[in-house]
């Protein structure tokens, strides 16, 4: 309903979010997330241990509960949720769920379902004529009322922070929100509020939750097509991976990348707007213009990666099996606005893998020659099939 200029191609997408990373830092329209946040949170907004143990400590709850199947075929959904989601619970609330804690699994349903009703044709029609959001019936609205569930979840916890809150103390990043809060309560134009904590909250979670978990499941249906050998020989079976190993593992660390590039997660970014009335390539471009960016057209750029389509490690290691980086990779985006949590991303990302890995042969119900990558659902995200396996203790 309003112009919108695509980017195609790693040159005019690195020249937009990197070189010029200031002007194309604004946040394009995408209407239905739009209307849970009111533009506050930070994916829409405008404006004593380390985190390595915690990721080891979950992957050694997941592989536990892992070992719960006994070999015997399940569906993986809920299980690999459980792992990223509880790496956002402890850094926002300083807890962490049993894998069958019901108010838990009811959370990541939510986050769930929402990832594939987002990728449905039904919502590209509704983020592209937004006036249809508040006047027709159809799934956006179970989007609106998985996301209430969740801020009314978020709310219930903010409350009791406020409740034992130690200014002098802070456990988790509620109580750093909070205790910011009351810092600038008499400010009128601060941005901490609770209703902005709330926003920002829900956000983390539908950002740090669903994304890795659908990239750990799709990475594991890749995986029962594709062995997986260096883990053995660097690791071995008597300690956990650690992030130091990833340096001496590059097939491994190939693995992961070429997943997140294969898979191509969230095939359009987040959508852009440029922050002030800018000459780009030739082309004018008012402030406000929404700019879409094809993190496709970069991840499956076929001089870089040859036979892009391909599931194929070796996109990602050089003649000698050294890993090998490419600045075509930015399943994360790039510039100004990427993926905050990046970070925690790849080290949740090869620590859990490695660990499933180092613990449990993956069985397939089917040869794996006849197992379908092809996603489900292709629009704001790429969801993977659903399927089953086995995980056969080693």
């Amino acid at each position: 309903m309003k112009p919108s200029v695509v980017l195609h191609g790693y040159e005019a997408v690195r020249e937009a979010l990197i070189d010029l990373g200031e002007e194309f830092a604004g946040r394009g329209s995408f209407s239905v997330p739009e209307k849970v946040n009111k533009g506050l949170g930070i994916l829409f907004s405008n404006g004593n241990r380390s985190i390595e143990d915690r990721v080891q400590e979950e992957a050694r709850c997941l592989v536990e509960e892992l070992r719960k199947t006994s070999g015997a075929p399940c569906e993986p959904t809920f299980i690999l949720g459980c792992a990223p989601c509880n790496m956002i619970c402890s850094i926002i609330f300083q807890r962490c769920f049993d894998y069958k804690d019901q108010n838990f699994l009811n959370l990541m349903e939510k986050l769930n379902e929402n990832l594939r009703l987002l990728s449905s044709p039904w919502i590209q029609v509704c983020n592209t004529f937004p006036f249809i959001i508040d006047y027709l019936p159809g799934i956006h609205k179970k989007i609106l009322k998985n996301f209430d569930y969740v801020k009314s979840y978020v709310l219930e916890r903010v409350k009791e922070h406020q409740e034992s809150l130690d200014i002098n103390n802070p456990r988790d990043f509620i109580d750093c929100f909070l205790i910011k809060m009351e810092q600038e309560k008499h400010n009128q134009q601060s941005e901490f509020t609770t209703e902005s904590l709330i926003a920002t909250v829900t956000d983390m979670f539908g950002a740090g939750t669903e994304t890795t978990s659908t990239t750990l499941r799709y990475g594991l249906l890749l995986l029962l097509k594709h062995t997986e050998e260096e883990i053995d020989r660097v690791i071995g079976r008597q300690r956990s991976p650690c992030m130091q190993d990833r340096s001496h593992m590059p097939y491994t660390d190939a693995v992961v990348h070429e997943i997140q590039r294969y898979i191509d997660l969230i095939p359009n970014n987040l959508p852009h707007a440029v922050t002030r009335d800018i000459k780009f390539r030739d082309y004018f471009l008012p402030k406000g213009t929404t700019i879409i960016t094809s993190l496709t057209s970069v991840l499956h750029y076929d001089k870089e990666f040859p036979n892009p389509e391909i599931f194929d490690p070796g996109h990602f290691l050089d003649e000698s099996g050294n890993f090998k980086k490419s600045d075509y990779f930015m399943p994360f985006s790039t510039g100004k606005r990427m993926c905050a949590g990046e970070g925690l991303a790849h080290m949740e990302l090869f620590l859990f893998l490695t660990t499933i890995l180092q613990n449990f042969n993956l069985k397939p119900l089917v040869d794996p020659k006849d197992i379908d990558t092809t996603p489900v659902a292709s629009g704001f995200g790429h969801v993977p099939p659903f399927y089953q396996l086995c995980f056969i203790p080693v």
